[in-house]
């Protein structure tokens, strides 16, 4: 009894554990500062303090790690970027 119900508990947790993925974001061109910091605001939920060294990481850097999480949290993050116009990836 006490096997079968570790072996239950272990497919569980197995089954619930996703790897940690990064939305990663680009630098181009076109967007402004501003609308980037807004748009990070916006979507990821960060501060706007963050959402500002984020843009200057991406400005300085060519990219950034702008949030962690599942494949199935980060999707649709990326989709809402990716439609405002900026140029982002799941990693």
């Amino acid at each position: 009894m006490e096997t079968e119900l570790l072996e239950q508990t272990r497919a569980h947790s197995e089954q619930k554990v996703q790897p940690v993925r990064e939305l990663v974001l680009y630098n181009d061109d076109v967007n402004t500062f501003d609308f980037v910091i807004e748009t990070l605001v916006q979507v990821c939920q960060h501060q706007t303090l963050q959402a500002e060294q984020c843009a200057y990481i991406v400005h300085y850097k060519g990219k950034c790690e702008v949030k962690k999480g599942s494949l199935s949290e980060l999707k649709p993050l990326c989709r809402a970027l990716l439609d405002k116009g900026l140029s982002a990836s799941i990693k």
